[in-house]
């Protein structure tokens, strides 16, 4: 994965993108080594198509992997930043009440919280996984315990505000996020699914 940058740092087309490891189990506090994830902004869909079938980036992956998945996504709400900037701002769009909501939530920890914030994960990570209508939650990061984040699918946007406003589990964490002031920067973002491409290789 770090060897990867080459591919994407110089690229025209590119106008913010991260390489990311995960989390194994409920939550991101232990790696699981056997999935990787990219994040990727694109100046246009018919470009990030070329990339991901033609470039020497994907054509590794498809010797190295035994699948991939890509998720095409479209912005419909974001706040906060990631490196001082929010690369999903500029591409706010309207949504049906049926699409698939993706969500990420991504923080910087901040090293004299990094106790408190990890003895509060595995509630966090407990709250998602029973919640009603999430289809797949995992979590990600560029570095280990510092900057984490989790990217999570939910089946329409009535089954993400009934998390977000019902849950007393997630509400009692967002409440210790700001009072305890986990994060040095923080970013929450919903898009809209408009695709999503599997690809098995062996």
């Amino acid at each position: 994965m770090n060897e990867s940058h080459k591919y994407f740092s110089n690229n025209k087309n590119i106008t913010f993108y991260k390489l990311l490891g995960t989390g194994a189990g409920n939550g991101f506090l232990f790696p699981d080594l056997s999935t990787y994830a990219v994040l990727v902004v694109w100046n246009s869909k018919k470009n990030a198509d070329e990339f991901l079938t033609k470039s020497t980036h994907s054509l590794i992956v498809e010797k190295k992997a035994q699948s991939r998945t890509d998720f095409y996504l479209k912005t419909i709400q974001t706040h906060g930043l990631w490196d001082n900037q929010n690369p999903f701002k500029s591409s706010i769009v309207d949504y049906d009440k049926d699409d698939k909501i993706a969500i990420i939530t991504r923080g910087k920890i901040k090293l004299s919280k990094q106790i408190d914030f990890w003895l509060n994960v595995p509630k966090a990570s407990n709250a998602i996984k029973v919640a009603e209508g999430v289809e797949f939650y995992k979590g990600i990061g560029e570095l280990p315990l510092m900057a984490q984040a989790t990217f999570s699918i939910w089946k329409n946007i009535d089954a993400v505000k009934n998390f977000a406003y019902k849950s007393k589990a997630h509400a009692d964490i967002i409440k210790k996020t700001k009072q305890r002031n986990w994060y040095s920067e923080d970013m929450f973002t919903r898009f809209i699914i408009t695709d999503k491409v599997d690809k098995y290789y062996k």
